[in-house]
């Protein structure tokens, strides 16, 4: 799964769904005028073609991957087949569609009401989540991704979150230095969605 690989393309019909094994897929809403904004993170907690799992076999999101890794794919006529023949599979995959659900809707929140620092530790630990690597790519593809904020304030939030010792820089490169501290620059902004997909699949 090399980096900027489409999973899934806006209002195009979803024909492979991918069950992440290492990296990070970006689910980013496309507005008419091109404008996009990150609206969440998939890794190998979980899977793409939510869609194709609600009943519909398209989305007016774009799926791409924004830190390179692999997956397990499954044609979504294959999926429909093994959801179909498995009662247990389908409620299972119908409980992450719901855990992600809540994941955008607490992204929404966060673009609304957190400060930039907040949503870049919150961004910064959900990657964490996802791979269990504390070294982060840091890609000019995020820093576009980051809502109504220009790439200087991006900076400026990673110069703020240095300047605590909670992380490093590199070349394109974010080190994880504590953990327990980025959550606490996260404030609210994290932790529900994580809550709740513990608490509906383990």
């Amino acid at each position: 799964m090399a980096l900027l690989k489409d999973m899934e393309r806006p209002n195009r019909q979803i024909e492979t769904v991918y069950f992440m094994e290492a990296g990070i897929a970006s689910v980013v809403a496309v507005q008419s005028d091109e404008t996009r904004v990150e609206v969440g993170l998939i890794g190998r907690e979980g899977m793409s073609g939510i869609a194709v799992v609600l009943g519909g076999d398209q989305s007016p999101h774009s799926t791409y991957i924004q830190v390179a890794g692999e997956a397990q794919r499954i044609t979504i006529n294959e999926l429909r087949k093994a959801m179909r023949a498995s009662e247990a599979l389908h409620g299972l995959l119908l409980k992450f569609a719901h855990a992600f659900m809540v994941q955008t809707a607490q992204t929404a929140i966060a673009n609304a009401r957190a400060h930039i620092d907040q949503r870049l530790a919150r961004w910064i630990l959900m990657a964490h989540d996802r791979t269990g690597n504390t070294d982060l790519p840091l890609t000019h593809e995020f820093l576009a991704l980051m809502p109504g904020v220009r790439r200087a304030g991006v900076t400026e939030a990673l110069q703020s979150l240095k300047r605590k010792k909670l992380i490093d820089t590199g070349r394109n490169q974010i080190m994880m230095l504590n953990r327990k501290g980025i959550e606490r620059a996260a404030g609210h902004s994290y932790g529900l969605p994580e809550k709740e997909y513990r608490r509906l699949i383990g």
